[in-house]
Parts: C-alpha cells; structure tokens; sequence
C-alpha cells in the first residue's frame, strides 16, 4: 500500500467515508468497472460521487447502482447519463461468493472507495458489511472518542 500512495498514477477518486460509520464491513473486494469514455474523462477531472450507491448481484453480474458520475463538459456527442447503472468486474468465483453473502447471510455490498490505481485503471473497492444498529453506531463512536482521550493523555504526560 505504501508503494501505491508514492505511485504518481494512484490517485482516490472518491471516498465513501459514511460507510464505514453506518456499516460493519466484514472484507472487501477489489473490482474493475466498465466506463465510457467521457465517464473515464470526468473521473480524471474530478467530481463524482459513490456515497448514495450500492452494488447488487442481478442476472449472474455485478452492477453499480446509483452513483454518480459528472458529465464531463468536452464530450460534445459522446456524453454519457450521469446515474447509470454500471457493470463491476469479478471473477465468477468471486461473484457466487458475494451472492452467497447476500442472498443467504443478509449482508450488503457497498462501494468504499473509487480510485485510479497504479496502472490507471479505474477500479473501486466493495465491501461486504452488515448494518450497524443505533446502539453498535453509538458504541463505534464511545471508543473513538476514548481513543482520542487516550492518545492526549499519552502526549500530555510525555
């Protein structure tokens, strides 16, 4: 990982950091995703967002719901629908494992980040999580805080 953040090419694109907090990730998962040209260009200019969306299993393929792509201004007859639904790449092996995950052990799939990766691949990363209920959210947050206390506490007395 430390390679990557070095890599001029790696570069985060769009972040889902409200999932993390609203969900229990279990593991993650890296996939490709199938762009349009002008979605490619958009993304590398900046201005999307994944924290609405969500992947689901339909048809034996993985899809990306919901998420947003801006229209890249250039692309005079090209352009592409903002809030399309697009396809994610995995291996087959990959995906009856997360229709397992969801359709038997009731978890859901959600995107945790979006990024250009070494190669300059768009690629974006799922998670497989379960819900948080309001008490575990409330949990979370008591030992973050905790934690902070900690960390001064430590400093203060060095």
């Amino acid at each position: 990982m430390a390679k990557q953040k070095t890599d001029p090419n790696y570069k985060v694109i769009a972040e889902n950091r409200r999932a993390r907090f609203d969900y229990a990730i279990e593991d993650d998962l890296e996939c490709g995703i199938m762009l349009e040209g002008s979605e490619v260009k958009s993304l590398r200019v900046g201005g999307t967002n994944i924290a609405e969306s969500y992947a689901s299993v339909d048809d034996g393929e993985l899809w990306l719901v919901n998420s947003y792509i801006a229209p890249y201004e250039q692309a005079k007859s090209f352009k592409h629908e903002e809030r399309r639904r697009r396809k994610l790449l995995v291996s087959r092996k990959e995906l009856s494992n997360l229709w397992n995950a969801t359709q038997r052990k009731g978890m859901t799939l959600v995107p945790l980040v979006l990024y250009f990766n070494h190669k300059g691949k768009a690629k974006i990363k799922i998670g497989i999580a379960k819900g948080k209920k309001n008490h575990d959210k409330r949990e979370t947050q008591a030992k973050r805080d905790w934690s902070r206390q900690k960390q001064r506490l430590m400093k203060d007395h060095s």
